[in-house]
């Protein structure tokens, strides 16, 4: 399949900027306490220290994955074991969340072949996954954690596009051509079977629902 032709390639002239989504998720760090870590989270096999040491990864894997830097950190599936939060995660994930957004700033990042998660894919697809990675994880942060949330439109429609055909694949999720699903862990990972919501339900909600996520979901509901 060509780019033309992948669903969860953005057709607008210019690539998305991760900065905004990175930068939303170091904003709600600062509200995350010691105490909190253990807390629930969206995700059912992860509480709030996993999450973060997802973020961590994750962060890394598509920072390298933009360079190009085909090692260690963009070969290993996101649910291979559970995260571990480093000891200085508070100054190393927003470093890492900020050279993982500087780094989709580069053309380059968007053009040709990359790996992420253990999957070879087009850089144009595995920068739309990274955006979604940030825009849902953000989400599930700040669930987990009871701050606000919000996301750009732009952000949202690329993840709409990016989750919308794999939702439509049926109750295993799909999976397109180019492996995007088994980069982000949605064949059976992080992100499950979408769940209904009502129709006119906010963007937003739409997207968390596709990511097999309830829109209305809180700690101990």
């Amino acid at each position: 399949m060509d780019a033309q032709e992948n669903p969860v390639v953005s057709r607008a002239a210019a690539p998305p900027d991760l900065e905004p989504a990175a930068r939303r998720i170091v904003a709600l760090l600062g509200r995350v306490d010691d105490g909190g870590l253990d807390g629930p989270t969206p995700c059912p096999d992860y509480a709030v220290r996993e999450l973060l040491g997802h973020l961590a990864g994750l962060a890394t894997a598509f920072r390298d994955a933009a360079r190009k830097d085909l090692g260690a950190s963009t070969a290993v599936s996101p649910d291979a074991a559970l995260p571990v939060l480093d000891d200085d995660w508070r100054e190393a994930l927003p470093r890492r969340l900020d050279e993982m957004a500087a780094a989709w700033r580069s053309p380059d990042a968007w053009t040709g072949m990359t790996r992420a998660g253990g999957v070879e894919l087009p850089g144009e697809a595995a920068g739309a996954v990274a955006l979604n990675e940030l825009v849902v994880h953000g989400w599930d942060l700040a669930r987990s954690t009871g701050q606000p949330y919000a996301a750009g439109e732009a952000e949202l429609r690329s993840c709409e596009a990016l989750l919308a055909p794999a939702a439509a694949g049926g109750p295993d999720g799909g999976a397109d051509a180019d492996g995007a699903d088994a980069a982000d862990g949605s064949d059976g990972g992080l992100f499950g079977v979408p769940v209904p919501v009502p129709d006119g339900a906010p963007l937003l909600d739409r997207v968390i629902a596709l990511s097999g996520r309830r829109p209305d979901w809180r700690p101990g509901r």
